[in-house]
């Protein structure tokens, strides 16, 4: 009897390559990555790094590299388990990593030109900042766990469930932060910024979730 042998290569290689990614941010700016993984319950990064932000920067490209590995990785495995099927596509998962890091980075270019468009640039500017560095940390978080699920224990459907809770669990500590920060701001622009988070952050996962699930 034949026996389907699962390969686990090429996730082993994708979390080595974000754990090179990690390290060569962590070398790179070791002071910044210090400060950077204790994003979650201290606003100091926030507030001084916020200020030194550029169109590009090298630190936030790395981490946001291994976000973007480690999501494509976890969705991946997720969708294993759910549709039960052992077969990885090389090609599958690249398309799937580029969808999801297209979808983010056309997201930002577009709320930067809405901030524009409403004279809110320092506020929305902020903003972007403070959330691509939680969904950052979140890309951090999804290593280990990433390994774990591959190599220490079978996931199951309730496991999932339970770590995309944890997720946006995190998501929302860090939305809920980032308001927090800027409280005087809003408070001057409240009505500007509630068309904004209408626009971009509640309509396009509604979209996203009439095309993949109401089918």
């Amino acid at each position: 009897m034949l026996r389907n042998i699962v390969s686990n290569e090429l996730f082993t290689v994708l979390i080595v390559v974000g754990l090179v990614v990690v390290a060569i941010a962590k070398l790179t700016s070791p002071k910044r990555f210090d400060d950077f993984v204790l994003v979650l319950g201290n606003d100091k990064y926030l507030k001084i790094y916020s200020r030194d932000q550029k169109f590009f920067d090298k630190f936030d490209a790395l981490l946001f590299g291994n976000l973007i590995l480690s999501v494509s990785l976890f969705c991946f495995i997720s969708i294993r388990l759910i549709f039960g099927t052992n077969s990885l596509s090389l090609n599958s998962m690249f398309q799937l990593a580029f969808a999801i890091a297209a979808f983010i980075l056309i997201k930002v270019l577009v709320e930067r030109l809405i901030g524009s468009l409403f004279e809110i640039d320092k506020l929305v500017d902020q903003y972007i900042f403070q959330k691509i560095s939680f969904k950052n940390f979140l890309g951090l978080v999804l290593l280990p766990i990433n390994a774990l699920l591959l190599y220490s224990f079978e996931p199951n459907k309730t496991i999932i469930y339970s770590i995309i809770g944890l997720l946006l669990s995190l998501n929302i500590i860090g939305l809920i932060s980032s308001l927090k920060a800027n409280q005087s701001l809003l408070k001057h622009n409240l009505f500007y910024f509630i068309l904004y988070l209408c626009a971009l952050e509640i309509a396009p996962y509604v979209i996203l979730y009439k095309v993949f699930f109401d089918k």
